[in-house]
């Protein structure tokens, strides 16, 4: 193993246990990715995250050529394509979030119904068509439905979420979650409002600058 990613193996590990300390996935459902020089670091198939140790995390080329004591996720397919298209983002997280997969079983996404649904970098969040875990089929349903945003759903499976760090990646799959499980909330007692297409162009320009800080005086 190499000593220069040691403290990135380690970093993935404490964010794929956070997935289920924060309740975004169980047991050893959902995936975890990070961009490295050349391909990617992935956590592995069907292993515990408890139990990980830094050895465990295998490295993936982008011709799919995987290394290391342990097999890959079995949705690596889906975690190259993305990075090797997405050079604006490094990490990939993939989780079984209850309510958004709820409305992925459904094969819908999320609407406007809420404006921070901009938040995963348009004026929804798409749900892509299906096709069994582990297939390159599902790995071009993905790209195709995360085409202009960085999250979307997998119908009857889960979600995506993509970010520049391990942080970012798990604060929109969060954010994600809250949206699905406030729009399955709505939709129990009435038909949610959807917010218009100009509307939601004022809100993604607002975006644009939303959560800075000015710098603080010296």
């Amino acid at each position: 193993m190499p000593e220069d990613t040691l403290e990135l193996r380690q970093a993935l590990i404490a964010h794929a246990r956070k997935l289920t300390a924060s309740g975004l996935t169980k047991n050893t459902s959902g995936n975890l990715s990070h961009r490295v020089s050349g391909g990617f670091l992935v956590t592995p198939s069907g292993m515990d995250y408890d139990g990980l140790e830094p050895g465990d995390i295998v490295f993936v080329d982008f011709a799919g050529r995987a290394t290391g004591r342990r097999l890959p996720s079995s949705e690596w397919h889906f975690h190259r394509e993305i990075l090797a298209r997405r050079e604006d983002i490094s990490v990939v997280l993939h989780a079984h979030s209850p309510f958004a997969t709820s409305l992925a079983c459904l094969r819908e996404g999320i609407p406007a119904f809420h404006y921070m649904v901009a938040v995963a970098g348009g004026a929804d969040i798409r749900c892509a068509l299906y096709a069994t875990f582990g297939t390159e089929e599902l790995s071009r349903h993905a790209v195709a439905a995360l085409e202009g945003r960085k999250a979307c759903l997998l119908a009857n499976h889960g979600q995506i979420s993509l970010g520049t760090d391990f942080a970012s990646a798990h604060k929109l799959a969060v954010e994600v979650e809250t949206l699905a499980e406030m729009y399955w909330r709505a939709r129990q007692i009435g038909t949610p409002i959807i917010l218009d297409a100009a509307e939601m162009a004022v809100v993604l320009e607002k975006f644009r600058t939303y959560g800075r800080q000015p710098p603080l005086p010296a």
